[in-house]
C-alpha cells in the first residue's frame, strides 16, 4: 500500500469519529483543552487498538467479523444517535454524548468497529503486522487531529446564541448518526 493509500484510507476510517465528535459536542458543559485533548486520544487509542486486533486475529476471526461488524456499528451508533434525539427533543441540555468516559469509550467502540473489519483485511492481503505499522501511525494522528478539530467546532456550534443552536445541531447530529448506523447496515 502506497503512503497516499494510506492516508486515504486512514482519514476514512476517522470521518465517521469526526462526525461523532462534532455532533456530540455541541452541548458539553465543559471541554477545556486537556478534556478534548483526553476525548481525542481515547478515540484515537480505541480506533487504532481495533484496527490491531483486526490485524491480528484475522485469519481466526474473518468470518464473524465481516458477518457482525455491521450489526454491532449499528447498534452502538442508534444508541449514540438515539440519545442525542431524545435529549434535542426533550430540550434537556445535558447532551450525554461525550460527557463521562462511558459515553466517550460508546463513542469510540461505536466509530471504531470498522477499523477491526480493515485490520482483518490488512491480515488477509497478506501484508501482515509490519505492513500494518504505517497505517497504525496515520489512523491514530489522523484519528486525534479529527476528534479534536470535532469536539471543537461543536463547542463552537453549540455557543452561538444560546441553547437553541445547540439543540438544533443536537437533533441534527443524532439523526445523522442514526443514518450513518443504518448505512452500515445496507
Amino acid at each position: 500500500m502506497t503512503i497516499l493509500e494510506t492516508l486515504l484510507l486512514a482519514l476514512s476510517l476517522c470521518a465517521d469519529c469526526f462526525a461523532v465528535s462534532l455532533c456530540s459536542s455541541v452541548t458539553l458543559k465543559k471541554a477545556g483543552w486537556r478534556d478534548v485533548l483526553l476525548t481525542a486520544l481515547a478515540f484515537a487509542v480505541i480506533q487504532s487498538a481495533l484496527l490491531l486486533a483486526g490485524c491480528l486475529l484475522g485469519d481466526l476471526f474473518y468470518g464473524l467479523v465481516e458477518t457482525v461488524s455491521g450489526i454491532i456499528g449499528f447498534v452502538l451508533l442508534a444508541y449514540v444517535g438515539g440519545s442525542m434525539l431524545v435529549e434535542g427533543i426533550r430540550g434537556c441540555g445535558e447532551g450525554k454524548n461525550l460527557n463521562g468516559w462511558k459515553n466517550i469509550l460508546l463513542g469510540g467502540v461505536a466509530t471504531s468497529i470498522d477499523a477491526a473489519a480493515v485490520g482483518v483485511s490488512q491480515s488477509m492481503s497478506g501484508s501482515g503486522l509490519s505492513g500494518t505499522l504505517l497505517l497504525l501511525a496515520a489512523v491514530f494522528a489522523c484519528t486525534l487531529v479529527s476528534v479534536a478539530a470535532g469536539i471543537s467546532a461543536g463547542r463552537a456550534i453549540g455557543c452561538i446564541r444560546g441553547r437553541n443552536v445547540g439543540r438544533i445541531a443536537e437533533l441534527a447530529g443524532g439523526l445523522v448518526l442514526v443514518g450513518i448506523g443504518f448505512s452500515i447496515l445496507f
